[in-house]
């Protein structure tokens, strides 16, 4: 295999230009921060950039995993940045009411309670879009728009702040020198991998997004998948709103998971996934959910006005997808087209290139 070949292979591969990007991406900080790729050792924990990134991007990175299930099925969840608030906002209101916030039992049922919610929502959601028929992206803005309610009904419109040390090591911690919530996005992520990798899972999730009639007429329960993976994603969520709220030390009704549904959608479109539904990459979502942050991180690095970095993030994301588009690729960097005929290919007649039907002879 040439050279020219084997980098032709690799362009073509799913991860090279949301990798590419990501790279281009953390060198640009290196003009505005020279250490930025420097990692210091502080109180044996790991500081830096690169951490503050990964650190920072988790939640993002739990609800995009999640999101790009959902996607796979062909469907869609505007109601991840509500479950966000209502699993923070329920968590947070527990501890709160004990006596002793630094109480393991406690801490945990209170986390329970809050990923309960948060499956439940993922539960009608599924219920509403497999069982009831009604468009996706209408049954989760239900929850999107009244979710956001009943976090702010259940924090009464205020910020509740708490004091509890082991709630704070799940978002803000630290274990084996590294930040604690890195050790709970890698064991999703493996878990997830595992499951539609490794088990039939992966592949009854993207026959039911490829055709989701004709995956019921073989004999795949469809409906039951498409439940599953909104209960998942909205397990994802709920996981991801006790990192916010943990980081924090409060819950935010209001604002906790706000418009983060539409970056994990970015996400999963930048890592390759297709929002028609069908084949879907995890790996891929993972890298995109780390150009979004990795984004955000530049932005405010570089000094982008705050007024217009929701439009120079929209700028990255269209060159993002438009450097994983054949049709881009081929018109701008002038890649052949259709190949014409071999040349020592043997010429055809006029007749048969007509679709004439060849003349038979008839013995007498």
């Amino acid at each position: 295999m040439t050279t020219t070949s084997r980098w032709r292979a690799l362009t073509r591969h799913h991860l090279f230009w949301p990798v590419a990007v990501l790279i281009a991406l953390l060198l640009v900080n290196v003009p505005f921060t020279p250490d930025f790729f420097s990692i210091k050792m502080t109180d044996g924990h790991l500081y830096g950039s690169l951490v503050s990134i990964v650190l920072f991007g988790s939640p993002l990175i739990l609800v995009a995993v999640g999101m790009t299930l959902v996607i796979a099925t062909g469907g869609i969840d505007l109601s991840v940045g509500a479950v966000v608030a209502i699993t923070g906002a329920l968590t947070c209101s527990y501890i709160s009411d004990q006596a002793d916030q630094n109480a393991l039992s406690a801490v945990f049922l209170a986390m329970g309670i809050g990923l309960v919610a948060a499956i439940v929502c993922g539960l009608w959601n599924g219920f509403l879009v497999a069982r009831m028929g009604i468009q996706p992206i209408i049954a989760t803005l239900i929850i999107m728009v009244a979710g956001r309610g009943v976090a702010q009904l259940i924090t009464d419109g205020q910020i509740i702040t708490i004091n509890s040390e082991p709630y704070k090591l799940i978002g803000g911690g630290y274990w084996l020198t590294l930040p604690f919530s890195i050790f709970v996005v890698a064991a999703v992520v493996a878990v997830t991998v595992a499951l539609t990798r490794r088990t039939a899972l992966g592949l009854l999730v993207e026959s039911v997004g490829g055709n989701a009639e004709a995956s019921r007429l073989v004999g795949i329960r469809s409906t039951r998948i498409k439940v599953m993976v909104y209960m998942f994603c909205a397990l994802c969520a709920g996981i991801a709103g006790l990192m916010i709220s943990s980081n924090t030390s409060a819950a935010d009704g209001n604002n906790a998971g706000l418009w983060i549904e539409l970056d994990a959608i970015l996400a999963v479109v930048i890592g390759g996934t297709s929002l028609l539904g069908g084949r879907f990459s995890i790996g891929g979502t993972v890298v995109g959910a780390l150009v979004i942050q990795t984004l955000t991180t530049t932005i405010y690095t570089i000094g982008v006005p705050t007024q217009t970095n929701l439009v120079f993030k929209a700028v990255v994301v269209i060159v993002v997808c438009l450097l994983q588009s054949p049709k881009f690729r081929a018109k701008v960097f002038g890649s052949k087209g259709t190949k014409g005929p071999r040349r020592d290919a043997a010429p055809v007649e006029p007749a048969a290139a007509a679709g004439a039907a060849p003349k038979m002879e008839v013995s007498r």
